[in-house]
């Protein structure tokens, strides 16, 4: 299996404002000269790790990533302030615009494969190609496997404790519950949900238990930014139209993508990617047998790393 490429620091770092609020972290690696591609993390709200660097040949690839609006790096933190799906897409449109790239790959995993074929289906003049992994299309039916009904029943040790800070009464509508502690004036409430929300996230986002990745969830910084971003979004329905991204892919046509999906994946469930390639005919599915959702497994990392190799080939 192939391995993530070897370590790499960023060749310039950008602070960019987006609005009077929102000032968005964003570093370019690689290649300045190369195939311009932009790594779209998920979430909402978890922020880009030094690794997402490593999924693309430094040598031949221009890697730009930014941190969505109120995580990682950008400021202000956890703000849910002029924060919804369209300021998102406009952020993308921005930074294109900013680096003056006519066009270029896009690069995403979970909400990061969401945000990305919205922007497609809006600017798809500006999207040479997608790889995307780990499916969410930001329907109802899937907030309601993870966060109401069908993950508890593989995972219910680890659903006793995500709904712990939540008293009976409230857990026929979990979202809000968490939604409703997590923007509230109790500091010590406020990081205590964080930690079982990001916690829950963790523990279900790999099929082999993985300390590293359970870690990266629950650090506070991500937790934080992640647990209200993500709720903030989900009360909202991903501040989008129902089956939007299926019912808009053929505005999709002539844009090439690889998908890759764990077929244990208990966050996105698998019939997600089998949804969108169906209805996108230019895409190519690669489903991986042993594992779940993370890209830090193995067989998702060997997948999307051969799959930048071969968006590579196909546009140099």
């Amino acid at each position: 299996m192939k391995p993530l490429y070897p370590a790499i620091k960023p060749y310039a770092q950008h602070q960019i404002k987006v609005d009077t609020h929102h000032t968005l972290h964003v570093e370019e690696c690689g290649d300045k000269e190369g195939l311009p591609v932009l790594f779209v993390h998920g979430g909402p709200g978890a922020g880009t790790t030094p690794d997402d660097r490593r999924f693309f040949d430094p040598e031949h690839y221009r890697i730009i990533l930014f941190d969505q609006r109120g995580c990682g790096h950008s400021t202000p933190h956890g703000s849910l302030e002029n924060n919804t799906t369209q300021d998102l897409l406009s952020d993308i449109e921005a930074i294109r615009s900013y680096f003056n790239i006519k066009q270029w790959v896009l690069f995403g995993g979970s909400w990061g494969s969401t945000l990305s074929l919205l922007y497609a289906q809006k600017h798809p003049e500006n999207v040479m190609g997608m790889i995307l992994r780990g499916i969410f299309l930001g329907r109802q039916q899937e907030l309601r496997w993870f966060y109401q009904g069908g993950a508890k029943a593989v995972f219910p040790d680890y659903w006793e404790e995500f709904v712990f800070p939540i008293p009976e009464e409230e857990r026929d509508n979990l979202i809000h519950a968490y939604y409703k502690r997590l923007t509230g004036p109790d500091e010590l409430a406020r990081m205590n949900a964080a930690k079982h929300w990001a916690q829950w996230e963790g523990q279900c986002a790999t099929l082999h238990p993985c300390k590293a990745v359970l870690e990266r969830f629950t650090q506070c910084h991500t937790a934080a930014s992640l647990a209200a971003i993500e709720t903030h979004y989900f009360m909202n329905h991903c501040f989008i139209q129902e089956n939007q991204i299926l019912r808009d892919a053929y505005k999709l046509e002539g844009i090439p993508g690889i998908i890759v999906h764990g077929r244990y994946d208990m966050i996105c469930p698998f019939e997600n990617a089998r949804a969108l390639n169906q209805a996108w005919p230019e895409s190519e599915l690669y489903v991986i047998r042993d594992a779940g959702h993370s890209s830090a497994e193995p067989g998702i990392t060997d997948a999307l790393v051969n799959a930048t190799e071969k968006m590579l080939k196909r546009h140099r």
